[in-house]
């Protein structure tokens, strides 16, 4: 059994076989999760993974049947990390992912520098100066702006943990693409895959997924788009997979 809060549910991650625990008015993950668990680089058998700004745990939960890694989840809001432990709980996975209720830009001095193989990390997307702040619940504003972290803090934390040419992926938005590779290469992350998320095709992108190298050499790759919906407002072969595995 698992005790559920208030307008709590429990929802499948169809294609990994697991439940996460969520809320409209706390916290309900996003498809840019999904995009960047499958976007990233894993070490599979061995290895250390951070995940920066988890909120329910997504992200670590999405990862957790595709590598023998650890796995560790941080998040600021405490409600929010107490939905991700009890939903790992429920799945059974505390051997493997850890939650850390903290602030990310401590976390190199609390759990040490050069210590992990990969980051993932779905940060807040607008500036705390945004006038969509106005009228949000604090959950839900602190998860969507910089209000207690910054584009650059993400980055830079990143850097930090990670072991020489260990991985950093991140999920974004278009329009910070250029802000995210400045802070990348001012804290040794070397930009080297970029892929665009399309609405469908015909349509802007309005996602960008990146991934850098620490200390990497220069040279960026940027792999074919991927467009979510196709013409008839359906999801695309590659993008169903993602949710529901390989079933036809």
């Amino acid at each position: 059994m698992i005790e559920l809060l208030e307008d709590e549910r429990l929802d499948y991650l169809l294609a990994e076989e697991l439940q996460i625990i969520q809320s409209p008015s706390v916290f309900a993950f996003s498809l840019d999760a999904v995009l960047l668990s499958h976007f990233t680089y894993l070490p599979i058998q061995k290895g250390k993974i951070i995940d920066l700004c988890s909120g329910n745990g997504v992200i670590p939960l999405l990862l957790s049947n595709r590598t023998k890694a650890e796995i560790t989840g941080v998040e600021i809001q405490e409600r929010l990390f107490d939905m991700a432990k009890r939903s790992i709980t429920f799945n059974q996975l505390d051997y493997k992912i850890k939650m850390i209720h903290g602030d990310l830009k401590e976390m190199p001095s609390l759990l040490g520098s050069n210590q992990f193989d990969l980051v993932t990390c779905n940060p807040p997307y607008f500036s705390s100066k945004s006038p969509e702040i106005r009228n949000q619940n604090e959950h839900l504003a602190i998860a969507r702006h910089e209000i207690y972290c910054t584009l650059e803090d993400v980055v830079k934390s990143s850097s930090q943990l990670l072991k020489q040419r260990g991985k950093a992926s991140f999920v974004h938005r278009p329009e910070r693409l250029m802000d995210l590779f400045m802070h990348m290469r001012n804290h040794r992350l070397e930009p080297k895959r970029l892929r665009f998320v399309y609405p469908k095709e015909g349509k802007e992108a309005n996602t960008i997924l990146v991934e850098g190298i620490k200390d990497g050499r220069p040279g960026l790759k940027i792999l074919p788009p991927l467009f979510v919906y196709n013409q008839q407002n359906e999801y695309n072969e590659e993008v169903r997979a993602m949710l529901y595995g390989n079933e036809k």
